[in-house]
């Protein structure tokens, strides 16, 4: 692993758990520039290895909790360390359970992420109608197109209030002459 000018890692590094054999599922750092993991949720089955891959700079993989019993601690350095594109990191998840894990320096724009580990797992984060998400749990808080009928609805209301304003003008009880 290199160390940049900045202080922040270049490199890889893998992390604990037994590597070896079992199917291998990838996590984008920051795709795009994007402050995101993509997938930010996924489902895997034990024995599964998740791959960080940075997209952008300035990020990490911060734990912030696991199952009982798991000994996953995230990217090295912790909260202080950060790393920059084309770094990888990887670990092997065996215990079951969730764990959930952060970018520090993003972490108020949202960019967390969360990891299940079940016997049958294997997949997820990918598109489809099972990966859509209710709207409320992501704290939308009205489902999204009855804001898409209520803005219709607002600029025909308008364009309506505008076409009378101007064919008829001034009110007819006001004084004055046009």
């Amino acid at each position: 692993m290199t160390t940049t000018a900045n202080g922040t890692a270049e490199g890889t590094q893998s992390g604990g758990g037994a590597a070896g054999g079992g199917p291998t599922q990838e996590v984008t750092v920051g795709p795009g520039g994007d402050l995101v993991f993509e997938p930010a949720e996924l489902t895997i089955a034990p024995g599964t290895t998740v791959r960080w891959v940075w997209d952008s700079d300035n990020h990490n993989v911060v734990r912030s909790s696991q199952p009982e019993g798991a000994d996953w601690d995230g990217t090295e350095g912790g909260d202080s360390e950060t790393y920059n594109t084309g770094h990888e990191y990887s670990h092997t998840f065996t215990v079951e359970g969730t764990y959930e894990y952060y970018c520090t320096p993003h972490r108020s724009a949202g960019m967390v992420g969360s990891i299940t580990v079940q016997e049958g797992g294997g997949g997820g984060g990918g598109g489809g109608a099972a990966a859509e998400q209710d709207p409320e749990h992501m704290g939308v808080p009205i489902q999204a197109h009855f804001v898409g009928i209520a803005t219709i609805l607002m600029i025909i209301v308008s364009l309506v209030y505008t076409f009378f304003v101007v064919k008829y003008g001034e009110s007819p009880h006001t004084e004055g002459g046009n």
